[in-house]
């Protein structure tokens, strides 16, 4: 580092209306640069790398959602930004950076979160350097926590009020008709009900193995026989299936229908092929 090299308070207003780092940062920067803006500007980014890599472990449980749904309706993205503290997810620029992300997701159609990792911004860096950049400048943990990308007849998105839980459905059998209440009442029932699929079908051989072992530890519990153990089981199983699976699941708003039900209400066939729920924290 130079001792000679003299550091204006316009080079460092300078330097900071480039990057958005902190003053002290912008000075630091261009001290051990020696007054060199690239030099500098790669030191800074140099130090979000740092923080990104000194608060790996920390939590990201706050941060906001993203959906998008393509004009015909058939692509829906979603994507989850998430930070450490809420202060942060209100930050002008972590929301921007959120909005640039999802509008290179949606001009360039990534399949993975590595292949919009690596996509460029409007300023040519790729979204894993935005992000490293903004880390440095915030001091706090951000990453893209989730991304899905929904192809399907119609897919319809549902965002929770608080920004940080989000549902996309695909169905299939519109008909023609228009689904978009129908596939947000069932967004918001998957939001609020969690199902763990979309049928019995989709349930994974481990939890329904988890799920008959629980029974059989009930009912032995309860003092029944053994040779009733496997019965009951399988009883406690179906109802798993009716209040864990979603086309099983009782209609929210009108109890003595099934989502499935309710579904094929609206046009014969209607069904939901996927979802997708997602929340931060």
């Amino acid at each position: 580092m130079s001792e000679t090299v003299s550091i204006s308070a316009q080079d460092v207003n300078k330097l900071r209306g480039m990057t958005g780092a902190g003053m002290m940062d912008c000075k630091k920067a261009l001290v051990e640069s020696n007054g060199d803006f690239e030099a500098a500007i790669d030191i800074l980014r140099k130090k979000g790398q740092k923080v990104s890599a000194a608060r790996a472990e920390n939590v990201t449980a706050e941060g906001t959602i993203l959906t998008s749904i393509s004009a015909d309706k058939k692509n829906g993205k979603l994507i989850a930004f998430a930070c450490e503290t809420e202060p942060v997810s209100k930050v002008a620029d972590f929301k921007n950076l959120a909005q640039s992300i999802m509008d290179v997701a949606v001009a360039k159609n990534p399949g993975t979160k590595e292949e919009l990792l690596a996509l460029p911004l409007t300023d040519g860096r790729s979204v894993y350097d935005n992000i490293i950049d903004l880390t440095g400048k915030i001091g706090e943990k951000l990453v893209i926590a989730s991304y899905e990308n929904m192809v399907a007849e119609e897919v319809v998105p549902y965002v929770h009020s608080n920004g940080k839980l989000a549902v996309l459905v695909a169905l299939k059998n519109t008909g023609g008709k228009d689904v978009t209440t129908i596939g947000k009442d069932v967004a918001m029932q998957i939001a609020a009900m969690k199902p763990v699929a979309v049928d019995k079908d989709g349930v994974s051989s481990e939890m329904v193995e988890r799920e008959i072992e629980i029974g059989k530890e009930q009912a032995r519990a309860e003092g029944k026989p053994e040779a009733m153990l496997e019965k009951i089981a399988q009883g406690k199983l179906n109802k798993f299936y009716k209040e864990n699976t979603l086309l099983n699941q009782d209609f929210v708003k009108d109890s003595s229908k099934t989502i499935s039900q309710v579904l094929n209400d609206v046009n014969n066939g209607l069904t939901v092929t996927e979802f997708k729920r997602i929340a931060i924290g």
